[in-house]
């Protein structure tokens, strides 16, 4: 029966090839899989709790394990935590490994899409998978808040208010979308409850579908990979599926879940017996968030005191453009980032060579630039910590903190910029004149000199494989609409223009655009 449907649907022979496909062993293409297995253990580590968490606000007294909080009225939620962290044998280490295994998939997924973002890895034909990576991104956001929000401590419940202030800032509907989401007045009875069901079911559904979208747009555009002799833009020179790449994979698994293991036994994270059960009249210094939404925080902290009335609407926008239009607005860019540099760029072929960041200073530049603004933001977030830690005026810290937004990522952009041409010049500089070596000699002037080698070849290669784009001038009719050309012609020559040449002869440059033509151009000009 097997043979016979195998030869009316050869399930065998693609199988056979999937397992043989090849992939890349850098390691900056391992960040992805420690997003992956991260999951894993999340969904491992949950399930566990979930045995255990009641998703109840009925209030109680406390009559638990934790003595300094027997007789406190906490909600079923609240006690329940506490029996998982006290009663339940194994139950606070792995609810800590929970916790530690969330804020490590937020990070991994954070650093994958940077590590895409700095190597032209969203071009074509990649640009869906990009929009899929940065809404899974964005539904991880979601779902480690969901998380954080259900013990109902003093923390967790902090957080809600400010979530449900956001909300209430929204002009028009912001009250009738928080009685919707909160089911009437803050805190109301129901959201730890609905909460719960986004947490282990809506949005844990959608990130496993998702990723298995992702993976299946991997597997059939082929990874992306860094220019070495015999690759090309065509093919991936790798390590086969099975058995070799699934072995190293396999243990990068064990090794992850170790190391969470390791951090949840030695370190610990969210005591919220520590905190006591959310009390609406009760805020603690230090409350702050997770850090994946600690710029939020920053941003709310920030903006300044400021609202308007029409029509009988108030507009807060001190709560408003920080907590509604920045996130929005922050994933409308990442969302629009591959489609924007593609028509800058202009047509070009498919990429599957990743770029070094030094050949791409303005794409650099700017990423650069956003992550210094996100630490400064970060750094907002905690400012009536620094300021009673470091014994600093909390007025000059807010002020300092407000001038930095604006003035660090605008230095740290150019630094960033004039970084990465110096990195172009120094591979200029090794291409003709090789690098140094250990040994010294003697000039015949009496002086001493060190020696240098030539580069190797694959050296040499990795330097010379480069995109060359160049600033494009598009179409300049007179009867365009509104002259868009000359705003894209302004823009392809500020993206672009900056660059520092190398030292390539006709022969080099022909074969660099043999080695990063698309499959169509390879075609046509009789590659294989």
């Amino acid at each position: 029966m097997a043979s016979a449907l195998d030869k009316r649907l050869p399930l065998g022979l693609a199988g056979k090839k999937f397992l043989r496909k090849a992939f890349p062993d850098h390691w900056s293409f391992l960040l992805g899989e420690i997003a992956l297995y991260s999951l894993l253990v999340l969904v491992l580590t949950g399930t566990f709790l979930s045995f255990f968490f009641h998703p109840d606000m009925t209030e109680r007294p406390y009559t638990g394990s934790y003595a300094p909080l027997r007789g406190v009225p906490v909600s079923e939620a609240f006690a329940s935590v506490l029996h998982i962290s006290f009663d339940i044998r194994g139950g606070l280490l792995l609810r800590q490994m929970h916790h530690w295994a969330a804020l490590v998939f937020v990070a991994a997924i954070g650093v994958h899409l940077l590590r895409i973002f700095l190597t032209g890895a969203f071009r074509r034909p990649r640009e869906v998978n990009w929009t899929i990576g940065v809404t899974l991104f964005g539904l991880a956001l979601l779902e480690g808040f969901c998380g954080y929000s259900l013990p109902d401590d003093l923390l967790s419940g902090t957080g809600l208010r400010t979530a449900q202030g956001i909300m209430l800032s929204i002009p028009v509907v912001g009250t009738y979308f928080q009685f919707f989401v909160f089911g009437g007045q803050f805190p109301g009875h129901e959201i730890i409850p609905r909460l719960y069901v986004f947490h282990i079911l809506i949005l844990p559904g959608l990130l496993l579908a998702l990723v298995g979208v992702h993976l299946a747009f991997v597997v059939y555009h082929k990874h992306t990979q860094w220019a070495k002799p015999g690759h090309t833009n065509r093919n991936v020179i790798g390590k086969p599926l099975v058995p070799q790449y699934t072995t190293k994979s396999v243990g990068l698994f064990f090794v992850l879940t170790g190391v969470l293991a390791l951090m949840s036994a030695l370190m610990q994270i969210n005591p919220i017996w520590d905190f006591g059960p959310y009390r609406a009249d009760q805020v603690s210094i230090d409350a702050q968030p997770d850090w994946y939404v600690g710029f939020l925080e920053g941003a709310l902290r920030l903006m300044p005191a400021a609202e308007t009335n029409v029509a009988g609407h108030t507009f807060v926008w001190d709560v408003f453009l920080p907590g509604v239009v920045l996130p929005t607005a922050l994933f409308l860019i990442l969302y629009a980032y591959p489609f924007f540099e593609r028509w800058v760029t202009g047509p070009a072929p498919e990429q599957h060579l990743c770029d070094r960041p030094r050949n791409q200073p303005t794409r650099t530049a700017l990423g650069v630039a956003a992550l210094s603004a996100y630490a400064v933001l970060l750094l907002a977030g905690g400012q009536d910590v620094l300021s009673y830690v470091f014994h600093v005026p909390f007025e000059l810290l807010t002020y300092t903190l407000r001038a930095a937004l604006f003035v660090v990522p605008f230095v740290v952009y150019h630094t960033t910029k004039r970084a990465c041409l110096g990195l172009q010049a120094g591979d200029r500089r090794r291409l003709l004149e090789g690098r140094n070596t250990a040994k010294v000699r003697r000039t015949d002037s009496g002086g001493y000199v060190r020696e240098r080698t030539l580069l190797s070849a694959e050296e040499a290669y990795r330097i010379l494989v480069r995109d060359e784009p160049r600033p494009r001038v598009h179409g300049t009719e007179a009867w365009r609409f509104w002259h868009r050309h000359r705003v894209r012609n302004a823009l392809s020559r500020w993206y672009f223009a900056k660059r520092v040449e190398l030292p390539t002869t006709e022969w080099q440059r022909e074969r660099i655009e043999v080695a990063r033509a698309g499959p169509a151009q390879a075609e046509d000009s009789g590659e294989s």
